[in-house]
């Protein structure tokens, strides 16, 4: 078995987005070549309705998937095929947005105002572009965790653990998505495909990601607003761990456990054209997807 080393280490970034929604941007808009299949993410965590509540209002999306994993409050989604519904604790929503759909996405505290939740945009391939829009919602209680001996917890979201298959299926990236807890100080081992690219991204606590086997810090390269330097540290929250190539990785959690999402998919190495919420593989395509949003023929009732 061979270690997947760290390739870079990122700071998810503020930012505002939909109607004045402050979030964390974890990645995206740059270069899509580390990342791919996956496009974007957002950690959107938030203890103050006033700066989430007016939500994401109507927008449009084509070429892409959008994965909303909801931890706390709960996210009202509407859209112009006339689907409705509600996203809460723990629940999951893989939206393949296709030929084109426009939707919402409002979200709502919890008891005490709280927010918390992450967006995931997943590129489709070109063969796929123009697929029927469809929708997979997964209620938190049908998504299975895998309890270990050592006190580690694996939700499995999408892919296969151990033998624990995801709910969510029938997608063009055969994306993994697991959420995953290692106790305090624990040294945890995850199979990693060879095939695949993706990363972690740590939203509780701490752990250093590596073959070494004291966690009480490495020197590591980190960029934050822009700006590469170098400290000693283990990554903690809001922390995106982007791998090289090998086929596990290695977690030390730190001496509080770590929580984090261990996202990857296989990369479709395709050209990207993107502006806004539409992600094409041609400026000619790109420009077509805006006509069709300006001149109202954008939805479509099939594939194309």
């Amino acid at each position: 078995m061979s270690i997947r080393p760290v390739k870079k280490t990122l700071v998810a970034r503020p930012a505002m987005e939909g109607a004045g929604v402050y979030l964390h941007r974890v990645f995206g808009f740059g270069d899509t070549k580390p990342f791919d299949p996956f496009l974007m993410m957002d950690d959107f965590r938030n203890d103050h309705p006033n700066q989430y509540s007016k939500g994401f209002p109507w927008h449009p999306h084509r070429g892409i998937e959008t994965i909303t994993y909801v931890l706390k409050g709960t996210v009202t989604h509407a859209d112009s095929l006339g689907n409705i519904g509600d996203l809460s604790d723990g629940d999951i929503q893989w939206m393949t947005a296709g030929s084109g759909i426009i939707h919402q996405e409002m979200p709502k505290g919890d008891k005490n105002g709280h927010m918390h939740g992450f967006q995931l945009w997943a590129n489709l391939p070109s063969a796929d572009k123009m697929t029927t829009p469809r929708y997979q919602d997964i209620k938190s209680k049908e998504i299975r965790i895998l309890e270990e001996d050592d006190g580690s917890k694996i939700k499995v979201i999408a892919g296969n653990f151990k033998g624990i298959k995801g709910p969510v299926d029938n997608i063009s990236a055969d994306p993994h998505y697991f959420d995953i807890f290692v106790p305090a100080r624990m040294i945890k081992r995850f199979p990693f495909d060879t095939h695949r690219q993706g990363f972690a991204y740590i939203f509780e606590g701490n752990a250093r990601f590596e073959g070494a086997s004291n966690p009480i810090g490495v020197k590591v390269e980190k960029e934050f607003e822009g700006q590469e330097v170098e400290i000693r540290d283990l990554s903690g929250n809001r922390t995106l761990v982007l791998f090289d190539k090998g086929d596990e990785i290695v977690v030390h959690a730190g001496p509080k456990g770590v929580r984090f999402l261990l996202i990857s998919g296989k990369p479709l190495r395709e050209p990207v054209a993107w502006h806004g919420p539409i992600v094409m593989n041609t400026q000619a395509e790109l420009q077509q997807a805006f006509k069709e949003l300006n001149n109202g023929t954008f939805i479509k009732t099939g594939s194309a």
